[in-house]
């Protein structure tokens, strides 16, 4: 576990640039690893965690834990901090 990221609980906006995801507004619940209780990495067969390291694979995101959970709409996702807007990349 670590400790809660700063964003949970809000409502942020995902960098228009972001593949299908872009320009939607992103209610972030924790990080990835709080939710989970692992590394997306090592989420094997859990559904938004294999789309994410689809997308990622193909943005060329950083292998690491930035990792947020959240929904769009009513469907979970997992954003990496660097696609938030506004966020340092």
């Amino acid at each position: 576990m670590r400790d809660r990221s700063p964003l949970a609980g809000q409502t942020v906006t995902i960098r228009a640039d972001v593949a299908v995801l872009g320009g939607q507004e992103y209610r972030v619940e924790d990080w990835w690893q709080n939710v989970y209780g692992g590394s997306w990495m090592t989420a094997d067969g859990n559904p938004a965690a294999m789309k994410y390291g689809f997308r990622a694979g193909l943005a060329g995101l950083p292998l690491d834990d930035e990792v947020l959970y959240g929904k769009v709409g009513p469907l979970g996702h997992l954003v990496h901090v660097s696609e938030i807007e506004g966020a340092d990349r």
